[in-house]
């Protein structure tokens, strides 16, 4: 979002030219098992993925694409290494778009066949740059730095352009994150294409999770990024669930209740971190745009979430419940709770 992008369709879902910031995830089955991988897909949907990808290491997983196609609603793509065939079969079979690596596809020859097929199947391809597929001419002018990830990608985009494919999505990532933000910079200022943002191979964990939301964060706060793949050691749901709460955080989805909580402190003389836990766990599947507050204490909670629709803040006795920082109704603790998400069902069901 933010600058503009070019506007590229995946299977009837767009990306650039001013649409929102697209969820993606990729399947962790091998394709050719095409129950698991469709059951996966389905969790997946569920979650909030809204482009998925699967690899394509031999022609049964190419040939897998069109009886997945037929089960699934999601654009389908194809991940392809190596093999300018197998790329063309997985597009025969029917995948709404194709990635490919530019340090490994092959040379011109190698491009137009895959670029032939494209055209001919009107679909998209995704050139794929990271710090293990970069050209080598790029490497010995650069080192491994952004300029190589950026211009290995661009030296292949404008290939695809000699042949006449011009539904590019680009992207060049790196498991480092200053790395990361620098080439996404780079490549924004030089071309107007869709930008597929990721870290790559960012790990496991809590430490994965924080190093894709700095990288991708101080991106979409640019105004760089048309889709985003949070890339996680762990089932692929988890990666949907961390995008979703990104593209929260910093603003660019706004359907969901925002439940914010004081850490609290030697004031707090309630248990507020367990009914926070609740309220969130509570609300966390609804679509509602709303902002709900649970605060330690009543000397600063009121104030401090005077932009919330409906919060709580506690003394030892008793809390108040309040909207819009204007405190409307005072309870003895042991009712608070039970009072407290009579008001949140309300705020919830209100049109």
């Amino acid at each position: 979002m933010g600058n503009y992008t070019k506007r590229v369709n995946i299977g009837g879902v767009a990306i650039g030219g001013g649409e929102r910031v697209r969820i993606q995830s990729m399947c962790t089955e091998k394709t050719e098992n095409v129950e698991k991988v469709c059951a996966q897909i389905a969790s997946l949907e569920e979650a909030g993925c809204e482009i998925v990808r699967v690899s394509v290491l031999d022609e049964n997983d190419a040939f897998a694409i069109r009886k997945i196609k037929s089960a699934i609603h999601l654009p389908l793509v194809a991940d392809i290494h190596f093999s300018a065939r197998l790329a063309a079969l997985a597009i025969e079979n029917g995948c709404d778009k194709v990635r490919v690596n530019p340090g490994n596809i092959g040379g011109e020859e190698q491009i137009k066949y895959v670029a032939d097929c494209i055209k001919s199947h009107k679909i998209a391809v995704r050139v794929g740059s990271n710090t293990g597929s970069i050209q080598k001419e790029f490497l010995q002018k650069y080192g491994r730095d952004e300029r190589a990830l950026v211009e290995s990608a661009l030296a292949n985009v404008r290939v695809f352009e000699k042949f006449g494919v011009d539904d590019i999505v680009i992207s060049v990532k790196a498991s480092d994150v200053p790395l990361t933000v620098k080439a996404y910079r780079l490549l924004k200022e030089k071309t107007s294409y869709p930008l597929h943002i990721g870290v790559t191979e960012a790990g496991v964990g809590q430490f994965a999770v924080v190093k894709s939301a700095a990288a991708l964060g101080s991106l979409l706060l640019d105004g760089i990024g048309d889709t985003i793949r949070v890339s996680l050691t762990d089932d692929p749901v988890e990666e949907v669930r961390a995008a979703k709460q990104l593209l929260r955080a910093v603003g660019l989805d706004k359907n969901f209740v925002n439940v914010i909580s004081c850490p609290t402190c030697g004031r707090c003389l309630w248990n507020s971190m367990e009914l926070a836990r609740k309220v969130q766990k509570y609300v966390e599947n609804s679509v509602k745009p709303a902002k709900i507050a649970v605060m330690g204490c009543v000397v600063n909670g009121p104030g401090e979430a005077k932009d919330c629709d409906l919060g709580i803040a506690g003394a030892e006795d008793y809390c108040v419940i309040f909207k819009r920082g204007e405190v409307f109704k005072k309870v003895q603790a042991q009712d608070a709770e039970g009072e407290f998400f009579k008001e949140i069902d309300s705020l919830l069901n209100e049109s």
